[in-house]
């Protein structure tokens, strides 16, 4: 028997919904700084590791098709992505962040104050470990829901 004390599951999820929750605030707020939704937001922390087909970022997201293409019509309005065919199969649009667009996610990132000073709480070997933690625990892909 090790001398780690067993950690109740439910207390966990419980942990877990707290953070997220508190991360999902920050995100939000930060968003509206730069005039954005939280769906637009999310779409371009998305888009930040790659370009994604539509059908991709819908799933990502958990939303329709066609509210994807709404959130992408009002983002690429505004000169933050553009639509480009896929190089394998032309009926597909992948969908790219532009230079503000990048500068959006950035300036999102930089503006989460309460995220940023809860994981500088953390050294760096702690913020190893919760980083590996969550990459096993939770999958990681282009496809995962980012923030």
């Amino acid at each position: 028997m090790s001398g780690t004390p067993r950690v109740d599951t439910d207390r966990l999820m419980e942990l877990l919904a707290v953070s997220l929750g508190a991360y999902y605030g920050d995100f939000t707020e930060a968003a509206a700084r730069e005039n954005l939704t939280a769906s637009q937001g999310k779409t371009l922390s998305v888009l930040r590791r790659g370009p994604a087909a539509m059908r991709v970022l819908a799933r990502t997201l958990s939303c329709d098709a066609s509210n994807m293409t709404g959130i992408i019509d009002r983002l690429e309005k505004r000169g933050l992505v553009h639509r480009e065919p896929s190089p394998t199969d032309r009926r597909v649009k992948n969908v790219l962040l532009t230079p503000e667009g990048e500068r959006a996610v950035d300036a999102i990132r930089a503006n989460m104050h309460a995220t940023q000073a809860g994981l500088a709480a953390l050294d760096d070997a702690e913020r190893a470990t919760l980083h590996d933690l969550l990459s096993r625990t939770f999958e990681t892909g282009p496809a995962a829901a980012a923030g």
